[in-house]
């Protein structure tokens, strides 16, 4: 076999040279009772490689991807027309099996793309300084709020209900085992939440998104001054990377940290990875950063080079200083990134994110027109929400049922709750034939 190339005489004399008598023998350490008695019910016994291939391929015939129909997903998950070039790009070897640059006089390719993906995060969110990536946008807010706490000396995280329930439950993870608490604000599907009036003596920081998880856009500035005010940091989380085209950088409201996802540019949907955490801080927070900093510096001839300039993660150094327990970053994802927003510069990045809103204010009015339909997001970029005279989730499989993704029920992200919204994205990637299939086929649901 391909993966399993040992034959039954190489195994006998495996075990053999250990004095093992079989390999159950190799398990005697883990306690009967964690054992399994026999095969797992109901999973089939092995198969070939062909055999596998196939039903794989036949559960896979029965998704409808995003790609083969008109999509309105979003949520957090984005879908953008991504170049061939980047995979083309992505996929050089150099790329494709490099790792973590720990020798930079043999890693200098890598190094400095590193270090311009860190420029570009930088100039996107508007702060001071960025590290060279993060597993994805959830852990990075995770990661922004277990800082704040090493920052402030303080241990309470006040949660905004307009947060992606993704990002909400992974930092309440952390702060079950690690021990901190975390105050969760109710869902905020028309805003309207005052989170100045948490702010205590305890509080570490007040973590929002912008666009929120139901597409408001907001000003965070008054926040942010309140925030400093009371010595708490502002954490800003964005899902959409596109939207930082067009609205107003994180740090221009005074956001002390900026977790961010960044599969929008360069990284398909992919059933939901891998994707890339982006993180940026205020300079006089960096070395609290978490992950890795890539510097450019001058070797002893004066020419330039790149170097690991700042690496806080627990395996360069004593597990107690580490001030992260991710030990590893995207980097692929991360050069995926950076390789899409070269291709499209300055310029295009705002042109798409322009084309984004515009197609999402198109579709808007679309869905208003329908009968029974309300859009009740305010403000927003290229993602809003609806109100339904029926439950979503009823619609959403109507609709699959027709040929079109209409958008993640509310309810899913908040289980039990909001089961008349409906969370709806337009992109670039939409057609105004594909709004027109979708208005037309709601109104025919919702009769």
């Amino acid at each position: 076999m391909r993966y399993l190339p040992l034959t039954e005489a190489d195994r006998r004399s495996m075990l053999a040279a250990i004095r093992a008598s079989s390999v159950d023998d190799l398990f005697r350490d883990v306690p009967k009772a964690a054992r399994l008695p026999g095969p797992i019910e109901g999973l089939p016994n092995h198969m070939g490689e062909l055999e596998v291939e196939r039903a794989l391929s036949a559960m896979a015939g029965k998704n409808l991807p995003a790609g083969s129909v008109p999509s309105f997903l979003g949520a957090g998950s984005y879908r953008h027309h991504v170049p061939a070039t980047v995979d083309h790009l992505v996929q050089r070897g150099e790329f494709l099996t490099a790792y973590t640059p720990y020798q930079p006089e043999v890693s200098q390719g890598t190094l400095q793309v590193l270090f311009e993906f860190q420029t570009q995060v930088s100039l996107l969110t508007g702060m001071d300084v960025a590290n060279a990536s993060m597993y994805d946008g959830a852990t990075s807010c995770a990661e922004a709020v277990m800082m704040a706490n090493r920052v402030t000396r303080r241990k309470k995280a006040i949660l905004s209900g307009g947060l992606h329930p993704h990002y909400r439950d992974t930092t309440t993870t952390d702060a079950r085992f690690i021990g901190f608490e975390a105050v969760v604000m109710p869902a905020a599907p028309k805003g309207g939440e005052d989170l100045a009036a948490q702010i205590d003596g305890d509080t570490s920081c007040v973590v929002v998104q912008n666009p929120d998880v139901f597409g408001h856009v907001r000003d965070y500035t008054e926040l942010g001054q309140i925030c400093a005010a009371k010595g708490a940091l502002l954490i800003v989380v964005v899902t959409e990377a596109v939207s930082l085209g067009l609205l107003t950088p994180p740090g221009e409201m005074g956001a002390d940290i900026v977790a961010a996802e960044g599969q929008s540019l360069g990284n398909a949907l992919n059933f939901g990875g891998p994707y890339v955490g982006l993180f940026a801080v205020k300079e006089k927070l960096v070395r609290q950063m978490p992950g890795r900093l890539c510097g450019q510096t001058v070797d002893a001839d004066g020419r330039r080079g790149f170097v690991l300039t700042l690496s806080t993660r627990e395996q360069h150094i004593r597990r107690e200083k580490a001030t992260s327990n991710i030990c590893t970053n995207s980097g692929l994802c991360a050069l995926a990134f950076s390789i899409h927003l070269s291709l499209l510069g300055e310029e295009g990045f705002t042109q798409l994110a322009r084309l984004n809103h515009a197609k999402a204010v198109q579709l808007a009015d679309k869905l208003a027109a329908v009968k029974g339909v309300e859009v009740v997001t305010d403000s927003f970029f290229n993602e809003f929400t609806v109100k339904l005279p029926k439950p979503a989730t009823q619609v959403v499989e109507e609709l699959a049922e027709r040929g079109i993704l209409a958008g993640v029920p509310a309810s899913r992200l908040f289980a039990g709750e909001l089961e008349d919204l409906l969370i709806v994205a337009a992109t670039e990637t939409n057609t105004e034939s594909d709004m027109d299939a979708y208005a037309k086929a709601l109104a025919e649901v919702l009769s």
